[in-house]
């Protein structure tokens, strides 16, 4: 057991990671299965077969906690396939020092709550905004100086020249830990708004130099979003309370001040991403401070933690009336015309393998003596949404779906991982999918299925000891999570469906688009 273990995790050491996919102009046959075909070809010969081809409905819900979201989502996009989407973030908030002292008569100055999405870093706008810029420190006072301001476009998905309000509210739900297992159209408890900021899709960092030698006297590490709270409210809430048991332990502030949520005010617009663990808030103070006889008001601040250890959770609402996918059907006995793919807790795609194409291929294999040389899974954007100019996916992630008789529930279907990457992730050249004519109209996809369609039909090709019977298929868009070091997969539960923004429609079963229905293409050749 420990020795297959080993083999596995070796296998997934050499996986070809992120999206996992290859850019060609014309399609081309699977390299992979020539190796896997012993005695070799003398000339392969590629034929479609048919397929189910079928949305999987997955009720506009999806694992959100903190296991989860490598990054949150954050936005609002409507359009006519898949109609409303609004995505919102809720956060624990905890102290960085339990106890604290604000010293004597503290008066918040300012709070900010920063979010830092993610952007385009080469598409920089560097503005200049004062060469006569006076800043002050504590130890020198007023400075004279410069301020130059980069600005960035946030990455987004949807109408991108919308502009969105930010709106941060009280939680009154307690969070409990970051461990929990949240859905994502769970509901919440929301009270008073603490503050709100516009975006216009961009991001911006702050560096100021001194004029007398150009020494940095401030720099903003990452871009983000800036939003001023109400400092009354924290004032009331967190300096007044200062020696209070709220304030001196962690059990005892995560119930008192159960957390943040930060949402849009508008239902269209876009989606964007940002790194939870990156969030600060930020309280600017001003305390008195005693010296030599001389009391003085000096400002320091204080951080709230927001990242590591904290609940996250995101919350996704739907409106689907008068959508296309509100009609979509979810046949898995003859397949959907359309299929539409989306994550964040959206439909995935379902592929069966019909009885009538796996009786041809053993056929072929048992009467005319071929080998299987490869085989993939074809899958066609519809042009409908290609006209929409929206960005086309670039991640995917393939599963098995399969029953394993000898289970305590033989009746239950189960996922896993997909043979060809369990077995033959090390094998050079070998992809989850490959893309086709991305830029243009008749984008397709190719799904590499060849070692699981290699067990399904030959019967050497699978080990006497597997008894799981596999059939069918999913996809989902977004891509399979990897460890720390960047070295392997964590696990076929593990990808970024959680916060992947991306959707899009693709021709299934449509008897008025045959040659580019969803279809399995398999190369084989004679022994």
């Amino acid at each position: 057991m420990i020795h297959n273990v080993k083999k596995t995790i070796t296998a997934f050491s050499m996986v070809v990671l992120g999206s996992i996919l290859l850019y060609n102009c014309e399609p081309d046959a699977d390299t992979l299965g020539e190796q896997l075909f012993l005695d070799g070809a003398a000339q392969g010969k590629e034929e479609p077969f048919d397929v189910i081809a079928y949305n999987i409905n997955n009720n506009d819900t999806i694992r959100t906690d903190a296991a989860k979201l490598t990054y949150g989502v954050l936005g609002a996009f409507n359009e006519s396939q898949f109609g409303m989407q609004k995505a919102s973030y809720l956060t624990q908030v905890k102290l960085s020092t339990y106890d604290p002292d604000f010293g004597t008569n503290a008066t918040v100055d300012s709070v900010v709550l920063v979010v830092k999405p993610r952007f385009a870093s080469d598409s920089v706008k560097t503005n200049t905004v004062d060469d006569n810029f006076t800043y002050t420190t504590a130890a020198d006072g007023a400075v004279n100086a410069k301020k130059v301001v980069n600005t960035y476009p946030v990455l987004k998905f949807g109408k991108a020249k919308r502009s969105l309000t930010l709106k941060v509210h009280q939680v009154e739900t307690f969070l409990k830990s970051a461990s929990d297992t949240v859905k994502s159209n769970q509901t919440y408890d929301i009270s008073n708004e603490l503050g709100s900021k516009v975006i216009n899709g961009n991001v911006s960092s702050v560096a100021i130099t001194k004029d007398d030698g150009g020494s940095a006297l401030f720099t903003s590490s990452t871009p983000g979003i800036r939003i001023p709270l109400d400092k009354d409210f924290f004032q009331t809430k967190i300096i007044a309370k200062k020696d209070q048991p709220e304030l001196q332990d962690a059990s005892n502030f995560i119930r008192y001040f159960k957390g943040l949520r930060v949402s849009v005010a508008e239902s269209d617009g876009y989606l964007f991403q940002f790194s939870p663990n990156d969030m600060e808030m930020i309280m600017y103070y001003k305390y008195d401070k005693t010296e030599n006889g001389t009391t003085t008001r000096p400002q320091t601040s204080y951080s709230f933690a927001l990242g590591t250890g904290n609940a996250h959770i995101g919350q996704y609402q739907y409106e689907r009336t008068g959508s296309a996918v509100k009609n979509a059907g979810y046949n898995s006995v003859t397949g959907d015309a359309k299929l539409y793919a989306q994550a964040m807790g959206g439909n995935s795609i379902g592929i069966k393998i019909p009885e009538s194409t796996i009786t041809k291929l053993k056929d072929k294999v048992s009467k005319d003596k071929v080998g299987i040389i490869s085989a993939k899974i074809r899958i066609y954007i519809d042009p409908l949404w290609n006209d929409t100019n929206y960005a086309k996916p670039t991640e995917f992630t393939l599963l098995r779906r399969y029953i394993d008789p000898s289970s305590e529930n033989p009746a239950k279907v189960k996922s896993n991982f997909t043979n060809d990457l369990l077995k033959l992730a090390g094998v050079p050249g070998y992809t989850i999918f490959k893309a086709y004519n991305i830029d243009k109209d008749n984008t397709y996809y190719d799904f590499i299925v060849t070692q699981s369609i290699k067990e399904m039909i030959e019967p050497e090709s699978k080990p006497s000891t597997d008894k799981t019977e596999t059939k069918y298929f999913k996809i989902d868009l977004g891509s399979f999570e990897r460890n720390a070091d960047g070295t392997s997969l964590v696990g076929y539960k593990s990808t970024t469906a959680s916060y992947d923004t991306r959707r899009a429609v693709f021709i299934g079963n449509d008897a008025a688009k045959p040659k580019e229905n969803t279809q399995l293409f398999v190369t084989y050749g004679t022994k």
